[in-house]
C-alpha cells in the first residue's frame, strides 16, 4: 500500500497530476471498473445555526464573500480534475448550509464554471437545497434556467409551535409559500420533514405528513429528530417522544407515504415511481463522489485503491488555501479492514439491499472477506440474503445501528 500523506496547513501546494499518478500505482485492491462520479459542492453559510444541526454550517453575519467563495470553489475544482480525469460527472448536489442564499448571478456562474471544467452527463440530476425563508419567485426561475433541476426543501415542519422549537427562520405560510414556487419551476423536488420532535404527538406528525402529501412532492426524506454531540440540542436536550411513541409516528408513515404511492427505498427517503434520488443512491450504493467547498468530504476510487479526502472547514481557511493550491486538510487512503464496515453502513440503508456481486465491484475484495458478520447478521434475524441479494429485514431496518455495528468489529 502506498502511504498517503496528510494534509496539513503548512503543506506546499501539491501537482495533482502526480498525486493521481501515485494513486494509480499498484496497491491493495483490484477494481475491475470505476463506480459512477458524483459531484458535491458545499456552501456554508446560513441565516442562523438551528440547535439540532452538526453540518458545517456558519450563520451569515455581515456580507457574505461570494465571489471570493465563488473564485476558490473553481480553483478546488481545477485543482481536483487531474484525480478524474475521463470521468462523467451523474449527478451534482449543492448543499449547505443555506445555498439558496446565493445570488441568482452566482449560481450562474457556479453553473457555468461547471460546465466549462467538467463533462456533466446530458440528463445529470443537479440538485439544490433551499430553505423557506429564502424563496423568492423570480430568482428560483434564475435558479432553473441556470440548470437546477430539482430542489430539496428544508421544511422540517408545518407546525409553528415545533418550528420556533426547531429554531427555523421560516413559519408554515412561508413554507407552504416556498411549496408552491417549487412546484411552479420544478419537476422534480423533495420535501424534508422530521419526526419525533419535543413535544410531538402523534397526531400532530400525522398531520404533518398529511400537510405535505397534499402537495404530491416527487419525494419526501423523513428524518427521526436526533440528539447528535456538538449541538445545542446536545448540550440542552429537550423531552422527546418515547421510543413507543416515535415507533408509532413510523408506523403511521409507512402506512400513509404507501397509500399515497410513495416506495420506501430507503431509512429516510420515499418516492414516487422514477423520482428516487440519484445522487443520494450513488452515496447509498458505495459510489464516488468528488466534494468541493469548506469542509466538503470525497470518495475516490482508483483501479488499486480508495481514497477519502476532506476541505478545511472554516471558510475562511478553505478560501486561502483553495487560493494557494491545495484545499485539502486531510487525505488518506480507505484500508482493506475499512472498506467492508464503510460499504456496508452505506449499503444496509437500502430496504430492498444490494446485489453480492456489487460489494466486488466497489470494493476489489469477494464477498466472503465479510462472511462472519454476515452469518451473524443472518442468525440474528437482521438480513435476508441469498446468491441475488443481501437485504436489512424489517427487524434489521429498525435496529438498523446494531445492524451496521456488527461489520464494524470485523477486523
Amino acid at each position: 500500500m502506498i502511504p498517503i500523506k496528510p494534509v496539513g496547513p503548512d503543506a506546499t501546494p501539491r501537482n495533482a497530476a502526480s498525486a493521481a499518478l501515485q494513486y494509480l500505482q499498484p496497491g491493495a485492491l483490484n477494481l475491475a471498473a470505476l463506480p459512477p462520479l458524483s459531484l458535491y459542492i458545499h456552501w456554508p453559510w446560513c441565516v442562523r445555526k438551528c440547535p439540532y444541526c452538526d453540518f458545517n454550517s456558519h450563520e451569515s453575519n455581515g456580507p457574505i464573500p461570494e465571489q471570493a467563495y465563488l473564485d476558490a470553489l473553481r480553483a478546488d475544482l481545477e485543482q481536483s480534475l487531474p484525480l478524474i480525469w475521463g470521468r462523467k460527472i451523474h449527478t451534482v448536489f449543492i448543499g449547505g448550509g443555506t445555498p439558496s442564499l446565493m445570488s441568482a448571478a452566482g449560481l450562474d456562474r457556479l453553473m457555468s464554471d461547471l460546465r466549462t471544467l467538467l463533462p456533466l452527463d446530458l440528463d445529470a440530476e443537479i440538485t439544490m437545497e433551499a430553505n423557506p425563508g429564502t424563496f423568492e419567485a423570480d430568482k428560483f426561475k434564475a435558479f432553473r434556467a441556470s440548470g437546477i433541476n430539482r430542489l430539496s426543501i428544508g421544511i422540517q415542519s408545518f407546525n409553528s409551535a415545533h418550528l420556533q422549537a426547531l429554531g427555523r427562520i421560516h413559519d408554515v405560510n412561508e413554507a407552504i409559500k416556498a411549496v408552491e414556487i417549487a412546484h411552479a419551476n420544478f419537476d422534480n423536488f423533495n420535501l424534508d420533514l422530521m419526526y419525533a420532535l419535543p413535544g410531538q404527538t402523534l397526531a400532530e406528525a400525522q398531520a404533518d405528513i398529511d400537510t405535505a402529501l397534499r402537495f404530491a412532492p416527487p419525494h419526501l426524506s423523513l428524518y427521526h429528530l436526533t440528539m447528535e454531540p456538538n449541538t445545542v440540542f446536545a448540550k440542552y436536550p429537550p423531552v422527546l417522544p418515547s421510543d413507543d411513541e416515535s415507533a408509532d409516528i413510523q408506523d403511521m408513515i409507512a402506512e400513509r407515504t404507501a397509500a399515497a404511492g410513495y416506495g420506501h427505498y430507503e431509512v429516510s427517503a420515499y418516492a414516487k415511481p422514477g423520482h428516487r434520488a440519484r445522487h443520494n443512491l450513488n452515496y447509498w450504493l458505495f459510489g464516488d463522489y468528488l466534494g468541493i467547498g469548506a469542509g466538503a468530504h470525497s470518495k475516490l476510487s482508483f483501479p488499486h485503491r480508495v481514497l477519502r479526502q476532506a476541505r478545511y472547514k472554516q471558510p475562511a481557511s478553505f478560501m486561502e488555501a483553495a487560493s494557494k493550491g491545495n484545499a485539502v486538510a486531510e487525505e488518506r487512503e480507505i484500508g482493506r479492514a475499512e472498506l467492508g464496515f464503510e460499504f456496508m453502513l452505506n449499503t444496509l440503508r437500502l430496504t430492498e439491499g444490494f446485489d453480492p456481486n456489487l460489494f466486488g465491484e466497489r470494493t476489489g475484495m469477494p464477498i466472503n472477506a465479510i462472511e462472519k458478520p454476515l452469518n451473524e447478521a443472518e442468525a440474528k434475524g437482521l438480513i435476508y440474503r441469498d446468491f441475488r441479494v443481501i437485504r436489512p429485514t424489517e427487524l434489521g431496518q429498525r435496529f438498523l445501528n446494531d445492524l451496521q455495528e456488527i461489520f464494524l468489529t470485523e477486523d
